[in-house]
């Protein structure tokens, strides 16, 4: 088992869900199905893809940064 960095991004009226670590991107109406579907498809990558093409030694670091707007 692994783990994975998941981003959650509102769109209209969906949730997109990306594997940082990956690249892979998914959706949903809900944030329940998005991370499902992320599931899925990092699932699906992992099986299509040879081990030797993908990277994932550690999870990245992720910060905020306040700026004024």
């Amino acid at each position: 088992m692994k783990d994975f960095t998941i981003i959650f991004n509102k769109e209209g009226k969906f949730y997109v869900a990306t594997c940082v670590e990956l690249g892979v991107v998914s959706q949903g109406k809900t944030i329940e199905e998005a991370r499902d579907n992320i599931k899925e498809a990092i699932e699906l990558y992992l099986e299509e893809t040879p081990q030797e093409d993908y990277h994932f030694d550690e999870a990245p670091f992720v910060s905020t940064v306040k700026v004024r707007a």
